[in-house]
């Protein structure tokens, strides 16, 4: 090969790795594992570069442990179920399972030329039978368990899609899809009760020090533990057989300043009143259309109802305070009911405001003590304030002194009890949906809902009619619903007439055991003791920052559960040891404008010198994440065939830390690629001497550093140095995830090689040593490298070079040395040299005498390893 050719090299190992098995994991009692994995991949039809750096990531790190005698574990799989394939589905008449496995297959075909230290055999989607089976059995344990509960939730409905719809499908109150007025409507859901472990998911989030804390204290906000007061107000009048509202608050403090006690439209009492009042009725109706989520009605318009009825206030019952039915209160946190505080809280201020209800200050800032007008005054509990009117006397006290005394005295005197409540919710995973886990329960008339029967499972999507015509995906609502063949059942426990559970389940279920999955892939149970007691935990996971709560969170809960049912170990219950999170790699935007001033994007590949193909100037917007819709996104299949996958691979890793985003530009592409040329062509010449006769460099031998040894000759010991720090810093930087830092000292490795005038022997040695360095990064290149120098085997294989502590000392130090207090020269000396000596040699340096001009020096001090002060 007279010239660099990335395609030729990387097909060529590829095919080696491949034949020799090198990355099929098996279990190993005699060797240290280490389980690498990143986040898998929803099968979208075309990876980008955000897949190629999150990935090779993963791959430096799995091929690194391998080196260093570890049994790697390194799968792939794909996050199949969702949403996107069934839209594709109604879009154009085809079908979730064929578009999902036909971009499957794309995919796969896409990331395999990255040449990825992958275990492939243990390749699943979670849309296998196969996989959602075993999910299928993991939920009948749970149940059994009694970590799963069925009840009613309030979701939002589609009514012209008939569906629910997740919180991120609603815009601006409509269906995303159908544009209809979304509803509030409650249902009757599958949860799994993941707050029943609220507290330890919480408590054990101060264990995971290999976690960023940035996600531990996003996971520690969202469970959101808090101590509040649990109370009642007593109506002044019982209506429809309710004679008080249960009420939970952090803020009993303010129980002096409540103007109003507010009820979610569908709270019991809600419901009671509008089923005779059909203005609470209409009301209640409007407020249910809209999404669910705290963001959702924090955001939106404060619309609230007079019931009419009043309470009595707790700490005087003369005292009454109206109840108003509000849409900003949810039903699934607390009890659905609150006392308003307006001078504390800007929600309840806005309300009180657009309302005319009273606004009465409790306390007042130290600092500024003026009424609360349009702004809550809300000062963090540890802040000292003014107290204005508190039942127990307070004078100058932070809130959580005033709560504390508020739980006591209602404690004492029976009116509440102190309560610690979570903000975390259960996890409500029934989805109205077709491309989705089938949920295993049948429905009975005369026995109830009836478990399926495990040796039945998997209960598996009906890929037609029945009678071989194509599930018509246009028609609104779930094709599951309407399907009688699957549908209807014998019920497992009395064979009557029965009918299966339509509903399938959320996808984040499929994705939060599969790292438990893979390392039984093909077991007929969900994991094996043997395999899942050795693999487990996770070593290293590594994905993006958006799946810091939900995914992660759910994922800590299902590995809890699948010790309880006896799937996982007791050390598994946080199934991943260590967490990194990787920046994003962007783009700039391209764009021109049509007709309407609308934008119009242009591809990268459509655009050079910022103008298009005609001429046209386009209008650069500054570097934004990759996305298919601003068509920002480049293709890793053209860089491949352009420049190599290894070239893909170090830009990615080398142009900033890992944990930042990454600008993907050509330049960047054509520098790496020049560089990685550059070390071809040194390994190339090095052979070529080696060819001609040129140095007595045995091919065979592979304990070539152990002969190099310092003393031989300078230029020489300078190199050994030099190469045996590089060992150091590369191993370093690799082990802290600096992969950049560690491809930054091979770029000054590889300079030293170049200018050195040490010995071939040396210099191979030396080359030989940095293809092993450039293994984890670059593994095509590497193994060429290692071959055309005489490597044996696959340098995949070769042990991690280990640095010679002897070699990374340096022997000397070079001192500043100060004449009166300014730097003048410097002086390299032994580090062990005495101080009178190194007085003696700084003496003798040509900018001392001159100074000293014949004369003898006031003052020498010399500070060990530091500087040298002369005072003339």
């Amino acid at each position: 090969m007279s010239r660099y050719s990335a395609a030729e090299i990387e097909e060529k190992w590829q095919k080696a790795w491949n034949d020799s098995g090198i990355f099929k994991a098996e279990r190993d009692e005699s060797r240290p594992k280490y389980y690498v994995l990143e986040m898998f991949p929803y099968p979208s039809g075309r990876i980008h570069m955000g897949h190629v750096r999150n990935y090779t990531m993963g791959d430096v790190i799995a091929r690194y442990k391998s080196s260093t005698g570890h049994n790697v574990l390194h799968p792939m799989g794909w996050d199949a179920f969702g949403m996107p394939a069934e839209n594709a589905a109604m879009a154009t008449g085809g079908h979730p399972k064929d578009w999902t496995y036909a971009n499957i297959a794309e995919m796969r075909g896409q990331m395999k030329p990255l040449g990825l230290s992958i275990d492939w055999s243990r390749e699943f989607a979670t849309c296998d039978p196969e996989y959602y089976g075993q999910q299928q059995a993991l939920f009948l344990d749970m149940l059994e368990a009694g970590l799963v509960d069925r009840k009613n939730a309030v979701v939002n409905w589609d009514p012209v899609d008939m569906t629910v719809l997740a919180n991120e499908q609603v815009i601006d109150g409509k269906g995303w899809r159908s544009g209809a007025e979304v509803e509030r409507r409650e249902l009757t859901q599958w949860f799994f009760k993941i707050s029943s472990m609220a507290g330890e998911l919480l408590d054990a989030l101060d264990g995971l020090d290999n976690w960023p804390a940035k996600v531990r204290l996003m996971q520690e906000n969202w469970i959101g533990r808090s101590r509040g007061l649990q109370m009642a107000f007593d109506l002044t009048e019982a209506q429809d057989g309710f004679d008080k509202i249960e009420v939970y608050t952090t803020r009993p403090d303010t129980l002096m300043g409540a103007s109003f006690v507010g009820i979610s439209p569908n709270h019991p009492l809600a419901k009671a009143l509008e089923a005779h009042d059909p203005k609470v009725a209409a009301f209640n109706a409007e407020a249910r259309r809209g999404g669910t989520t705290e963001e959702a009605v924090e955001t939106g318009e404060k619309l609230g109802y007079d019931t009419g009825l009043t309470v009595d206030h707790p700490l005087d019952p003369n005292w009454k305070l109206p109840v108003w039915i509000a849409n900003f209160i949810l039903m699934d946190y607390g009890t659905g009911a609150i006392f308003g505080c307006p001078a504390h809280d800007q929600r309840d201020l806005d309300f009180c405001r657009k309302y005319g209800l009273p606004v009465v200050d409790t306390f007042l800032s130290l600092k500024d003590p003026k009424p609360v007008e349009n702004e809550a005054f809300v000062p963090a509990k540890d802040e000292k304030v003014k107290w204005v009117n508190h039942f127990a006397g307070l004078d100058e006290a932070t809130g959580q002194e005033a709560i504390d005394v508020t739980i006591d005295k209602a404690e004492a005197e029976g009116w509440g009890e102190g309560v610690t409540k979570f903000r975390l919710r259960d996890w409500g995973l029934s989805r109205q949906r077709y491309w989705g886990c089938p949920i295993p329960v049948v429905h009975c008339a005369d026995c109830g809902v009836v478990p399926e029967k495990k040796e039945n499972l998997p209960v598996q999507l009906p890929y037609d009619e029945g009678d071989g015509k194509p599930i018509d995906f246009s028609i609104p609502g779930n094709p599951l619903d309407r399907h009688p063949t699957w549908r209807d059942c014998a019920c497992p426990a009395c064979g009557k007439p029965a009918k299966r559970e339509t509903d399938t389940m959320d996808t984040f279920v499929d994705s939060s055991w599969y790292f438990a999955r893979f390392t039984a892939p093909r077991a007929t149970t969900p994991t094996v003791a043997e395999d899942a007691d050795y693999w487990m935990n996770v070593d290293q996971y590594i994905g993006g920052i958006e799946h810091a709560i939900l995914h992660l969170l759910y994922s800590r809960f299902f590995a809890r559960a699948m010790n309880v049912t006896g799937h996982l170990p007791t050390k598994s219950r946080e199934p991943f040891d260590a967490l990194f999170t990787q920046g994003m790699v962007t783009h700039e935007i391209y764009q021109t404008r049509d007709e309407k001033g609308r934008p119009v994007y242009h591809l990268p590949e459509d655009v050079t010198d910022g103008k298009l193909a005609d001429g046209t100037t386009v209008e650069i917007i500054p570097s934004a994440k990759m996305s298919k819709s601003k068509k920002n996104v480049v293709d890793p299949v053209n860089i491949i065939s352009q420049f190599g996958a290894d070239t893909a691979r170090w830009f990615v890793l080398s142009d900033s830390p890992p944990e930042r985003d990454v600008e993907w530009t050509a330049a960047g592409a054509e520098a790496a690629h020049k560089f990685l040329s550059r070390v071809w062509r040194m390994a190339r010449d090095l052979a070529d001497q080696r060819d001609a006769g040129v140095g007595e460099i045995d091919k065979s031998l592979q304990d070539l550093m152990d002969e190099l040894q310092l003393g031989q000759n300078p230029l020489d010991d300078e190199l050994l140095r030099t190469t045996h720090k590089a060992i150091d810093e590369v191993t370093k930087g690799v082990e802290s995830f600096g992969f950049n830092a560690a491809i930054a000292r091979i770029y000054t490795f590889v300079n030293a090689i170049q200018k050195s005038q040490a010995s071939a022997k040396t210099k191979w040695g030396a080359m030989r040593t940095l293809a092993q360095l450039m293994s984890p990064m670059t593994p095509h290149l590497a193994e060429e490298i290692w071959t055309i120098l005489g490597g044996e085997g696959l340098v995949a294989r070769a042990p991690w070079p280990t640095p010679d502590s002897a070699m990374i000392q340096d022997n000397t130090v070079t001192l500043p040395i100060q004449i009166n207090g300014k730097r003048r020269a410097e002086i390299s000396v032994p580090v062990e040299m005495p101080k009178a000596e190194v007085e003696k040699a700084a003496l003798e340096v040509e900018a001392v005498i001159k100074a000293l001009d014949g004369a003898a020096p006031k003052k020498v001090i010399v500070v060990p390893g530091r500087i040298v002060n002369v005072v003339i």
